[in-house]
């Protein structure tokens, strides 16, 4: 923590500095970005990198222990019983496979609870990234298992329906209803899901908001309420959002951006936040990984029947349309998300740096830019290689968001921030 004070101040005296500097000197954009870059060393550097370079480890086994659970559950018969419980119960199809979601999710959550722990909570500790005890961060794992709980017997009952009434084209239905889901899940997050696990309050009256609104307004963006949510409860982490579809449409930022940032760097972090509202990336994401759940699909439609063909009398699953195939289904899933991930993360990496490109138009707050990427680098490596950042990032690396940022000043040189 000590070393976190001293990068932040030494930040902030570095983007003091810059001005003078540029207009003294001529602007070197690759020396601002190395000195930006230059804050984060030592022991802390080590300790970033370690974090995230250990991430790329964890999507590996966290994949294994998902398709090992599957395993499992098919391998001695439990989906099975599952199914025949759900089934003593009702006649009726899809509640057999609604209810055949209570027992599969309660059992697989405690098969897979010891790496849960040690990945939501022991590892998150080990690097002085979780600020909740046991019991807080448990209690919102049994609320994330009450919400998995309905989910996913809301999906199951759909995806079962699909597939009994289309049995030759339910992968392509099966994708549009998984698309659709998603798309309801968004719209109704904001309202129902994300309050049982913060507080969410409108933000006061000030100087920050009014920036805010200003820019809300200058780029044609609802803020009729602006909310300020707890997250210092759980971590240190610095975020904010556009969230939600239509009516639930909000703007939120957690108290730890307004505790740990800048009024410059509050604006630059909302200037970027607004611009996935305004390039419409919710859309675009919904549509991406509607094709993604196309390919998906079909793919599970290929594989599934070959697989239950061979096994199925043994684990005791029927057909693809029986319920008991969940696990297949899911272990399926797994793999391919796996294999998948290089994609994903660059299609969301893609998005988050138009939206980047967006805040440095809207906000004219590079600085503030800059030392926002470098809070985030505390736990996200640096300065990654090209390959890497392809292949594991999600976001854009501190060095790169830096170095966009120095470019834009760079380009609007002596031009005054938006107000």
């Amino acid at each position: 923590m000590r070393h976190g004070r001293t990068m932040i101040i030494a930040g902030a005296a570095l983007a003091m500095a810059l001005p003078a500097l540029a207009h003294a000197q001529g602007f070197d954009v690759e020396a601002a970005t190395r000195a930006y870059v230059d804050t984060l060393h030592g022991a802390a550097r080590a300790k970033s990198d370690a974090y995230f370079e250990g991430g790329y480890w964890m999507i590996l086994w966290g994949a294994l222990v998902s398709v090992a659970t599957c395993w499992i559950l098919l391998r001695f018969g439990l989906s099975a019983r599952f199914r025949d419980w759900a089934e003593r119960r009702t006649k009726r199809p899809a509640l057999v496979a609604a209810l055949y979601a209570l027992p599969y999710i309660v059992t697989a959550t405690l098969i897979t609870l010891p790496w849960t722990i040690y990945a939501g909570y022991v590892r998150e500790k080990h690097y002085d990234l979780m600020s909740q005890d046991f019991s807080g961060w448990a209690g919102e794992q049994a609320i994330g298992l009450g919400i998995g709980i309905v989910t996913t017997a809301l999906l199951l009952a759909i995806i079962f329906t699909v597939i009994r009434r289309a049995p030759r084209l339910w992968w392509l239905l099966g994708a549009g209803a998984m698309t659709v889901f998603i798309a309801i899940g968004l719209l109704i997050a904001p309202v129902f899901i994300a309050p049982l696990f913060n507080t969410y309050s409108e933000m006061p009256a000030g100087p920050v908001r009014d920036r805010i609104v200003a820019m809300a307004a200058a780029n044609h963006v609802p803020a009729e309420h602006i909310y300020v949510f707890d997250a210092s409860k759980q971590s240190k982490r610095i975020s904010a959002n556009v969230s939600g579809l239509g009516p639930t449409i909000r703007i939120s930022l957690n108290d730890n951006l307004l505790n740990r940032a800048s009024p410059p760097e509050i604006a630059a972090v909302m200037g970027h936040e607004l611009g996935h509202y305004v390039l419409r990336h919710i859309w675009w994401l919904i549509g991406m990984f509607g094709l993604l759940f196309l390919a998906g699909f079909w793919l599970v439609h290929r594989i599934a029947p070959a697989l239950i063909a061979r096994h199925g009398p043994g684990w005791r699953v029927r057909g693809v349309d029986d319920p008991a195939a969940t696990p297949v289904f899911f272990g399926i899933a797994t793999v391919l998300g796996l294999l998948a991930t290089p994609i994903t993360n660059s299609m969301i990496r893609t998005s988050e740096s138009a939206a980047d490109a967006f805040g440095l138009d809207a906000a004219r707050e590079p600085d503030g830019f800059a030392l926002t990427a470098m809070k985030l680098s505390e736990y996200r490596k640096i300065s990654p290689g090209p390959i890497e950042e392809m292949l594991f990032f999600d976001h854009p690396s501190g060095e790169t968001r830096v170095r966009m940022a120095m470019r834009w000043k760079a380009d609007h040189m002596g031009e005054a921030p938006a107000k």
